[in-house]
Parts: structure tokens; C-alpha cells; sequence
């Protein structure tokens, strides 16, 4: 049994006509009779009743109908789902955000593909630092990073999204909460909340300032994302300077203050540079298309 057998039968039950079923299909009727006495022989029962008068199906035809209009429809869904991912218009993205990123980045990013690609599906990952991103980007288990450059390995390219200051994370009671703003020297002898890791990107930032005014910050504190970071800078266990945007996300205990002489950190956008996935490219250009920066000559990253 072939698909043209189904789509042959198809036709006649639905027009009950022969000749007709054999204009619709583009076929000479004698060859769709033959095709249609064919099937019925290898089910082994008449599918159509045939007088000079009409055409109509048996018992086992109609039950039949309806089994050939799912197995048809089940095919060209398959068709359409195909050809939409070889278009990049259906698939599965895995995009990962550090974490202030995820309070200012994934409801603009999400909407915009939802908007755009409604068939698309993000696997979202929240909370990664960006050399876990960077690694996740090299071994294949993530196909975009929301992150913060700069980056280690070659292979990558990216877009910067933001630049954006460093503030202060102090606790409520803590005695710079009550200034409305400070300076990197203010800070001198205060213990530090910083993140774990060598290649943080914050991390970076924050001990370059400090040399500037000329004192090392005193670690008393790791945190492997801003999630368990701000808890830490609520029980008192020591300051913190983080992207601005993490005031988007205000956790119970904390206050956040400027910083006067405070560093900056971008936030960029990354992927594999010879990126083929129909779907992630599709992605990149609707990102492109609701960003203030362009993504289509992207710049390789090789450091």
C-alpha cells in the first residue's frame, strides 16, 4: 500500500465520483479505478459500492475514510513541522541569562520570539555566571548567553546589548544605607559578598575600581549567582556591587545606593560563531530586529 493509494481513495470517497476524483487528482480515470481495485484487493474487501448511478461506501469504506483522513493529516503536519524548522520557524532554543539579565532581558527576549516565532520553545536557564555560560556555549548544551564579557575561548561571537553602572548592595541597617549615595573609598574597610569563580566579570570590575583608590576588598563572602548573592547582603554578611539592573528584582532587607565613581560592566549577547541551527539564527534575527544593536555582521570573539 502506497501514499498515492490513500489519496486516491481519499478523493473518490469524498466526491463519490470517479470521474471527478480523477480530474481533481490529475489522473486518467481508468488508472484511478485500477489503483482504487488494487487497494481494495490487498485489504481484502470492497471499499465502494458501483452501480450506473452512484458511487457509495461500504461499511468498511467508511471506517476506512476516517482512518485515511488522520494518517493523511498526521503526514502533513509532519510536512508543514519540517519545513518550518528547515525555515528556523519551529525548534527548540536553549538561551542561558546571568542574573541580573533575567530580570531585564528575558521578558523583552521571550515576548519578542513568543511574538514572532510563536512554534519556536525556549529551554531557559537563569542564574549562570558567564563562564558557565561560555562552557555551556563550547560543549554544545546552550545555543545563546545573555552575559556579561568578557569572555575566555575563541569561537564565539557577540553583541553588546547594555553598559550599565555597578551600585551598591548594603543591608537595610547597614550604616551606609542611610547616605544617599557613595564612593569607591567609602568603602575601604567594608567585607565583601563577591561572586565564586576566577572569571567573573563583576568580580573583575569591582577589584579594578578598588586598585584605583588604592585597597584590595576584603572576600567574606562568595556567592555562585545574584540569587544567593542579595540574601547574603540581607543577613549583613557583608557589601555588594552589582549591575544596576538588579534593582528591577528588590529583595526584602536590602538597599541598593550609587555608587559616584562606580565601574561599569556590559551585557552582551553571545553564540557559537558558525552557528548553522535553522532555529537559533531565526532567533538571533528576531532579537535583532527589537534591539537597539544589530546582530547580522556580528563581531567573532577570539581571546
Amino acid at each position: 500500500m502506497e501514499l498515492r493509494h490513500l489519496r486516491y481513495f481519499a478523493a473518490v470517497a469524498e466526491t463519490r465520483h470517479f470521474g471527478r476524483a480523477a480530474d481533481r487528482l490529475h489522473l486518467a480515470q481508468p488508472a484511478l479505478s485500477q489503483s482504487i481495485r488494487q487497494l481494495e484487493a490487498e485489504l481484502g474487501t470492497p471499499l465502494f459500492v458501483r452501480t450506473t448511478r452512484q458511487v457509495r461506501l461500504t461499511p468498511a469504506g467508511e471506517f476506512f475514510q476516517l482512518e485515511v483522513a488522520r494518517i493523511l493529516e498526521s503526514v502533513e503536519a509532519g510536512v508543514r513541522g519540517v519545513r518550518r524548522i528547515a525555515a528556523g520557524r519551529q525548534g527548540l532554543v536553549r538561551i542561558a541569562f546571568t542574573g541580573s539579565a533575567a530580570h531585564t532581558e528575558l521578558p523583552r527576549m521571550a515576548r519578542t520570539v513568543k511574538r514572532e516565532l510563536p512554534g519556536m520553545a525556549l529551554e531557559i536557564h537563569a542564574d549562570l555566571l558567564t563562564p558557565a555560560q561560555v562552557d555551556g556555549l563550547h560543549e554544545g548544551t546552550l545555543d545563546l548567553g545573555v552575559l556579561r564579557p568578557p569572555m575566555t575561548g575563541d569561537g564565539l561571537a557577540s553583541r553588546t546589548l547594555s553598559t550599565e553602572p555597578l551600585v551598591l548592595a548594603v543591608a537595610e541597617d547597614h550604616p551606609l544605607a542611610d547616605r544617599p549615595s557613595v564612593s569607591m573609598s567609602d568603602l575601604r574597610t567594608e567585607r565583601f559578598v563577591l561572586f565564586s569563580g576566577p572569571d567573573s566579570a563583576v568580580n573583575d570590575a569591582v577589584l579594578r575600581s578598588a586598585r584605583e583608590v588604592d585597597f584590595v576588598p576584603i572576600r567574606e563572602h562568595e556567592a555562585a549567582g545574584i540569587s544567593v548573592l542579595l540574601p547574603l547582603v540581607a543577613a549583613d554578611l557583608g557589601v555588594a556591587l552589582v549591575p544596576a539592573s538588579v534593582r528591577a528584582a528588590p529583595l526584602a532587607g536590602v538597599a541598593f545606593r550609587d555608587v559616584t565613581d562606580a565601574p561599569t560592566v556590559d551585557l552582551a549577547l553571545v553564540w557559537r560563531a558558525d552557528e548553522t541551527n535553522p532555529a537559533v539564527l531565526a532567533v538571533l534575527d528576531v532579537l535583532s530586529a527589537g534591539s537597539p544593536v544589530a546582530l547580522s555582521d556580528s563581531d567573532e570573539v577570539d581571546r
